[in-house]
């Protein structure tokens, strides 16, 4: 199917930010991109998510940054201002919710996952799907109302398992519906294929399931 991609800009406490939009005329997806910054990788991913029906936003949280290295990746993030990225978050998802009329999914990576943790505790009326790449963030568990779908290594350095187990069990004792994949072998990052840790087939298995799991969710009908 054709979709329409666009760079638009949020007003963001007076202050011009930077999204890509990519509209494949369905529900709402917002995608919250990890500690990188919006590199052309999630870009990449708002189209994937387009061509399959949903109408998809990014927003920048890194002001136009983009980290190639762990350490600067690091840097970026010392220096991240967190009230203002939250409130880009905020942002991006009112202008979604704007288009679309509807509960939105929620897509986040590592850093971006912990985001979809807030935005899906702090405003749980409007979020219908909450997706977790290799990310965790402590919050109001009992309060999200979505379901969930977390996908994440079976030993990750950057993302300890019992952090994981702990999140999931505080899902499971609130009553929110939440699925958890373990995929062995692989490293943090493995789904971003311009990266070294990429897997190609365990990306491949956690797509088609967050593909299921946001038409089904969000009850968006497309086929492939």
């Amino acid at each position: 199917m054709s979709i329409q991609t666009s760079e638009i800009q949020l007003s963001v406490n007076d202050k011009k930010v930077n999204a890509y939009l990519a509209n494949g005329g369905g529900a709402g997806v917002l995608v919250l991109h990890a500690w990188w910054g919006l590199k052309p990788f999630f870009k990449q991913v708002c189209d994937r998510l387009a061509e399959q029906g949903f109408t998809v936003l990014a927003p920048d949280m890194r002001d136009g940054q983009i980290a190639k290295t762990i350490d600067e990746a690091k840097a970026l993030m010392e220096k991240s201002d967190s009230q203002l990225v939250g409130d880009t978050v905020m942002a991006a998802k009112d202008y979604l919710r704007g288009m679309v009329k509807a509960k939105i999914g929620l897509v986040g990576f590592s850093m971006g996952a912990g985001w979809a943790l807030t935005v899906a505790s702090t405003t749980p009326e409007q979020v219908g799907a909450t997706v977790l790449f290799y990310g965790n963030e402590y919050a109001d568990y009992g309060k999200i109302t979505s379901k969930v779908m977390g996908h994440y290594s079976d030993n990750d350095e950057w993302e300890p398992n019992e952090y994981v187990e702990k999140t999931f069990a505080e899902f499971k004792s609130a009553g929110v519906d939440a699925t958890l994949h373990i995929y062995p072998g692989v490293a943090h990052w493995f789904v971003e294929s311009d990266r070294p840790e990429y897997d190609p087939a365990a990306a491949q298995l956690a797509w088609e399931r967050t593909f299921e799991f946001l038409r089904a969710s969000l009850q968006v009908t497309f086929v492939t």
